[in-house]
């Protein structure tokens, strides 16, 4: 079998995925929409959405350059390089991954934007129909983005067949993009939720998505881009970090054409489970997305097998990304455990705010850190399983079979990426619905469907942060014999932790993440308050506003203005602080330093973004649950501690906690890249 085999397997699978997406894309375009009413409000919606995209992505551009010039510069110093082709050729696959990267995501949102209105129209003709289009619209996102990250890291390998330094530098450009993308996304998304929360349904007491409140579809833009565009680079780029770290071990084992098998059998699967993910009506839409992720994981599991035995591949690489794929299911469902507003936790949450709010936010942080410890054991177990599974194998096996767990969790990330695309199509569909008036037997079926969604939303978050934990520790993995080849020895066999220049990279590098997170948690709070001023401006300003007179209404694109604005102002810092301080402590401590540090970013990152989501998607389901009509329903103190509680959660949930994934790997990204910058001019080390 040429080694060229399988990357050759995965570019057509690509276009495949490429022609299902566009298929569902034009299912999408051919239902009919409910009124012109819908229409008018899907368009603001989606015109918002794309200009904030289009802003963004022109800041994101001169980083992006910029970057890449400096990654020419320097990987490997201009002065000493063999080639200078070979530094321009590092420079144009880190502008590759960033593209491959932002363009699907928005292709993703593109979809979704068309999405929402066929499904809130669809919901007319009952469950069957509006679970279909809302979950078509998710799979385009899906298939958009392993078929793109397959594509991409396919040629780079076909291109660069001996050198997997071109593919981590594919891969950091996917993943600094990724990076501000989700931090952007995060901002504006809940900016306008807090703000929209905190006038309508606290000081006001109107609906969720009255269309007198100017924040509205502000709101619905946020959900597009934090959680389709946004979320989809934040899965393109655990993908693409993965299969580069398994190259990075693979090379020196003849072992490359596994990853691709595994990334491409997990492809076809996803591209048949998206056919078969239906639900019929009187029956759960939560089920469904839950048999479409069985079938294909499924699927994963007997086309691997097959074509590990038929191509003679070693059964113990096929264990270890079988362990991986096991562990994602279980982290992905300790999450639903959680957070499920059917599941007894919740619901307790949602009781003991009948005290007030201290006791919503106790009871949801507690259960947040206590929702960490399965997952963490969950990362664990698949690495230290994998590692001993191919340690018999010798060598780097060892290494390798944790590279190749986190290639087998996630392998079935089509699928995972459509039900969670899923979850933002329907909570924009219940808003488009009450704001066009398409009557309470549609408003009862968006409900079913936005509940389903947000359990998938939850899983997807805590099956995302166990990939990027495992990715990460693969990619230390990686670093190690990055600078192993470098330097021709291998000097951090068994570092010490006591160490002095280990200890001071390892707390440096678990103060990180606290330090990311607060900034851009405080980028969401300056922004909500300019929000909140706006609309109590525009409701004191405009007259009938408030009484909802016919023909009156808000100001929506000012909104969407300062949610925009302020999100571009606030996604940079967070990202470059992660990034220069990386540098700083490697040029500062040097190469052991930088072990340390990328231990301590793991164990401190992982931890607070498992406590962040989980604790957010607690107090957002608990308020979900009192507004079903329990413990006192809509009004109710139990309601209003709620909300606080849910206030407080959403950017725990949708900003902090799932950018810290990206963050992780980000810098074990720029360690590896810069491995032999730091042997060469550290400080100390």
């Amino acid at each position: 079998m040429s080694w060229a085999f399988w990357p050759i397997v995965s570019i057509v699978l690509s276009f495949g995925a490429f022609a299902i997406g566009y298929y569902f894309y034009r299912y999408l375009v051919g239902l009919p929409s409910a009124n012109e009413e819908i229409d008018r409000f899907g368009r603001l919606i989606r015109e918002g959405a794309m200009a904030f995209l289009r802003t963004e992505n022109k800041v994101l551009a001169r980083f992006v350059v910029g970057a890449a010039a400096i990654i020419v510069l320097f990987v490997p110093p201009i002065w000493k390089t063999e080639s200078i082709l070979g530094n321009v050729a590092m420079g144009i696959t880190y502008i590759f991954g960033a593209v491959f990267s932002g363009t699907a995501g928005y292709v993703g949102m593109r979809v979704a934007t068309v999405a929402n209105v066929k499904t809130a129209s669809a919901a007319q003709k009952g469950l069957t129909h509006a679970y279909r289009a809302g979950f078509r619209g998710g799979a385009v996102m899906g298939l958009a983005i392993v078929g793109s990250c397959l594509l991409g890291s396919s040629v780079i390998y076909l291109i660069f067949p001996n050198d997997p330094n071109y593919l981590l530098s594919f891969s950091f450009g996917a993943s600094s993009l990724a990076l501000f993308a989700k931090a952007g996304g995060g901002i504006f998304t809940k900016t306008a939720d807090i703000a929209a929360d905190l006038t309508g349904k606290v000081e006001l007491g109107i609906p969720e998505d009255d269309p007198r409140n100017p924040a509205v579809i502000a709101d619905n833009v946020g959900d597009n881009v934090g959680d389709v565009a946004g979320m989809g680079a934040d899965l393109f780029d655990s993908n693409v970090a993965a299969i580069a770290a398994a190259l990075v071990l693979a090379l020196d084992l003849k072992q490359a054409p596994f990853i691709f098998m595994a990334s491409a059998m997990g492809l076809l699967a996803s591209m048949i489970g998206v056919f078969v993910s239906n639900v019929k009506e009187g029956k759960s839409p939560g089920r469904a997305l839950n048999r479409g992720t069985y079938i294909t994981t499924g699927l994963f599991f007997i086309l691997t097998l097959a074509a590990s035995l038929v191509f003679k591949f070693e059964l113990r690489l096929w264990g270890a990304a079988m362990i991986g794929l096991l562990a994602g299911t279980v982290i992905g469902f300790s999450s639903e455990l959680f957070t499920s507003d059917e599941g007894k936790r919740v619901k307790a949450v949602a009781r003991i705010s009948q005290q007030g709010p201290a006791f919503t936010i106790l009871a949801g942080f507690s259960n947040g850190l206590l929702s960490s410890f399965p997952s963490l054991i969950g990362i664990a177990g698949a690495a230290l399983g994998a590692y001993k599974l191919c340690q018999p194998l010798g060598g780097d096996y060892a290494l390798y079979g944790i590279s190749l767990a986190a290639v087998g969790m996630l392998s079935i990330i089509g699928m995972v990426t459509a039900n969670d695309a899923y979850g933002p199509i329907v909570d924009n569909v219940r808003g488009l619905s009450e704001m066009s008036g398409l009557g309470e037997e549609v408003l009862r079926v968006t409900d079913e469907l936005d509940a389903a969604g947000n359990t998938a939303k939850a899983i997807t978050k805590g099956f995302s942060i166990g990939a990027a934990g495992l990715t990460v520790i693969a990619l230390l993995a990686a670093y190690h014999e990055t600078l192993t080849n470098i330097l021709g020895q291998d000097i951090l066999k068994g570092f010490d932790i006591l160490d002095p220049l280990v200890f001071f990279g390892m707390l440096v590098g678990v103060g990180v993440p606290a330090v990311f997170s607060a900034m851009l948690m405080m980028g969401v709070n300056r922004n909500a308050d300019r929000m909140v001023n706006e609309i109590h401006r525009q409701f004191d300003e405009i007259p009938g506003l408030k009484e909802g007179k016919p023909g009156v209404e808000p100001d929506y694109n000012r909104c969407i203005d300062i949610a925009t604005v302020g999100a571009l102002k606030e996604l940079l810092p967070a990202g470059i602080m992660a990034i220069g301080v990386t540098l700083l402590v490697g040029f500062i401590g040097g190469v052991y330093a930088i072990a340390g540090y990328l231990a301590g970013n793991i164990m401190s990152g992982v931890l607070l973004a498992l406590l962040m989501s989980n604790a957010g998607g607690m107090w957002d389901n608990a308020k979900k649950y009192v507004e079903a009509g329990h413990f006192g329903g809509i009004g109710s103190e139990a309601h209003k501690a709620t909300i606080i509680g849910d206030t407080v959660g959403d950017p725990f949930k949708d900003t902090a906690g799932p950018s810290i994934n990206t963050q992780i790997t980000v810098v074990s990204l720029v360690s590896s890249l810069a491995a032999g910058l730091f042997a060469a001019f550290s400080l100390f080390g």
